[in-house]
């Protein structure tokens, strides 16, 4: 705004740069949906590393296949994942229960692992606290809770069941990853009666004088095998693949299959394909179990992609298909060697090549290799991944002395008969990644004065972000006017889309594809002959 002069003088004025710098979002979240042993439900949990999920979700767990994708994920060279536990009782008890000397707790989470939860309560109370919140000694309790399994502890001191900042019901929620005060229960809370105190040298968790375990008839189950339903879940509830509505970003997902040796359903690959699409992120696809073990399957793989697949349209720009199935070492099974899905390892390698090379590269390959396996269940030959290339399957090879690498980089739009502009996957995960970007860094545009002042600082901000990434190598093309271009004017918005309230932008980009096929040419040179 110009500035109001009203006294004879000098006047500095700050002008705007018009400068609003866009970012390039992460490209390798990824999204991992199944049972676990323990943890939140139906909420996002955000991971950095294994022992991250260990210590919210339990270790590997043979009957939870959800355990050794992530760990895979991270032994491929993963970096932030997000967990979406999912749970279903059967008809059992969902949250184990405690009754303690008069105080109702339960399990913070649903499973079997709450049932070896104890609790202690002892009245060694500050009396200052007490005053503090206005009320006495004797309202107040101690509150020690631990897990007789992995042997957490957790003490709660001064707490309450009456109203104040030490109420047991807020404490627990704000501070336990053990127990809480069930939903149905209502404040004022009693005040249990404290435990006695063991003689010298006795644990306080070794009898139920000391401290309350689980009722044997109060004991939670493990979920049972999950449901479709559990998958696709419920939009209103934010649960199954809703839960990820709450997920400021993601871009990979995976739905490993919920039994050992199991395949995830068409209408549950289905539901998430359509899922990914509406976020721009990519669903990583594992092989059926059958097709392994097939001798025919190669001849009738056209057939069988479409039977047993079946993820079609041009939503299927946005989901990769992997095969075979990789060979690896259990240590719930004394390091005997069983079969898993690879879409695990498929997001580590993703997520490793993005960081190494940018999302513009396709994520296959010599450097592409398959870590933590000991084999693939079916070695393949040229002629079978050619037969298997052309169909968009995405093969895992193993070469000497390479080892075993991915070995494909087509979408399931990657079908030569298609000849879809989204054929390879770094193209698509690079249309992706823009997509968000832009998205992202031109929301500031929004009820801004539609005009070329407007168009001018558009062109200049998404111009920059394009000409940073064909710096970056992501583009084809020697030059810029050769890489992308940028419009915005009076050309792209008419006066008709002024009055509509719309700025149309065009952005274009050569996309860099990768080398399948090298073609070396050998000829011999004819000796010169004298004339």
């Amino acid at each position: 705004m110009p500035v109001a002069v009203s006294y004879p003088g000098v006047y500095v004025e700050e002008i705007p740069s018009g400068v609003r710098t866009i970012t390039g979002v992460a490209t390798s979240i990824t999204a991992f949906f199944g049972r676990a042993q323990r943890g939140p439900v139906n909420q996002l949990i955000t991971i950095f590393s294994y022992a991250d999920f260990v210590r919210t979700f339990g270790g590997l767990q043979k009957d939870y296949p959800l355990s050794y994708a992530v760990r895979d994920f991270y032994l491929n060279g993963g970096g932030q994942a997000i967990i979406v536990r999912l749970y279903n009782a059967g008809g059992g008890k969902d949250k184990a229960k405690l009754s303690v000397n008069g105080l109702t707790l339960e399990a913070a989470y649903p499973g079997a692992w709450g049932n070896s939860v104890r609790v202690r309560v002892d009245n060694k109370v500050s009396a200052d606290v007490a005053k503090q919140y206005g009320l006495t000694a004797s309202d107040l309790f101690n509150l020690t809770v631990h897990d007789m399994v992995t042997g957490a502890t957790e003490q709660f001191l001064n707490v309450t069941g009456k109203d104040s900042p030490a109420r047991i019901d807020r404490v627990l929620a704000n501070g336990s990853a053990l127990v809480r005060i069930p939903s149905s229960a209502t404040p004022p809370f009693p005040v249990p009666t404290p435990h006695q105190d063991p003689p010298p040298g006795t644990s306080v968790w070794s009898d139920d004088k000391y401290s309350t375990g689980v009722a044997q008839a109060d004991q939670a189950v493990d979920s049972v095998a999950l449901q479709d339903a559990d998958y696709e879940g419920d939009a209103n509830q934010k649960t199954g693949l809703y839960a990820l509505d709450t997920a400021d970003l993601f871009n990979l997902m995976c739905i490993p299959p919920d039994t050992r040796g199991g395949n995830t359903s068409q209408p549950v690959y289905q539901a998430a394909m359509g899922y990914c699409v509406g976020r721009r992120a990519m669903l990583i696809v594992d092989s059926p179990a059958a097709w392994g073990a097939d001798p025919n399957f190669i001849s009738q793989a056209s057939a069988k992609l479409g039977s047993d697949v079946n993820l079609t349209g041009d939503a299927a720009r946005n989901a990769v298909l992997y095969y075979p199935r990789v060979i690896e070492s259990d240590p719930n099974l004394n390091g005997q060697l069983d079969t898993f899905v690879p879409c695990g390892i498929i997001a580590g390698v993703m997520a490793r090549t993005d960081a190494q090379r940018g999302v513009w590269k396709a994520p296959a390959g010599l450097d592409a290799a398959l870590n933590g396996i000991q084999g693939l269940v079916r070695i393949l030959t040229n002629d079978e991944n050619g037969t298997l290339n052309q169909l968009g399957i995405n093969c895992l090879r193993s070469f000497q002395p390479s080892g075993m690498v991915v070995w494909g980089a087509r979408t399931l739009r990657g079908a030569d008969q298609l000849a879809d502009e989204y054929k390879y996957v770094p193209v698509r995960r690079t249309a992706l990644f823009i997509e968000e970007s832009l998205y992202r860094g031109t929301q500031w545009v929004v009820f801004e004065p539609n005009d070329e002042p407007l168009w001018a600082q558009i062109r200049l901000n998404v111009g920059a972000f394009m000409h940073n990434l064909f710096r970056q190598g992501a583009f084809q093309g020697k030059t810029p006017q050769e890489a992308y271009f940028v419009k915005c004017d009076k050309e792209t918005t008419t006066q008709n889309d002024i009055d509509l309230g719309i700025v149309n932008i065009v952005v274009g980009f050569a996309p860099l594809k990768p080398a399948e096929f090298v073609v070396i040419q050998i000829q011999q040179i004819a000796g010169q002959i004298e004339v």
